[in-house]
């Protein structure tokens, strides 16, 4: 087991890793619109989702994996209504390669943000 940590995403806000390599697998943290340096984004959804993506893709790179090796991917939202919006930003990071995802709607996520997502990924 090998925990992933980088600098170019937010440093974790608990007693969590950003990530977890088991075997050939990379298991996320969910990650929120906060930039590296550990501030919310400002913006609305669309920006927010853009974060949570850039996020992602850094912790991502640091476990030797990316958004084209996802195998899952679960998104947690605080108002069903961004649905349309997520999803749209969502198919621009993932469009050709489309992995398994659940979506669901919850009552409040860490420091308020709108959206939440993370990912399963093989490691390269």
């Amino acid at each position: 087991m090998r925990v992933v940590s980088t600098n170019q995403a937010p440093a974790a806000i608990g007693p969590y890793s950003q990530g977890i390599v088991v075997n050939n697998l990379f298991y996320s943290s969910g990650q929120i619109p906060l930039t590296a340096e550990g501030s919310m984004i400002e913006g609305d959804i669309a920006v927010q989702t853009h974060q949570v993506f850039k996020n992602l893709q850094a912790v991502l790179k640091e476990a030797g994996a990316s958004l084209e090796t996802v195998v899952k991917a679960t998104v947690f939202i605080k108002d069903m209504n961004d649905f349309g919006v997520i999803n749209e930003v969502y198919g621009e990071y993932f469009n050709t390669h489309k992995p398994a995802r659940s979506c669901v709607e919850v009552a409040r996520l860490p420091k308020d943000a709108g959206v939440e997502i993370e990912v399963i990924a093989l490691v390269k």
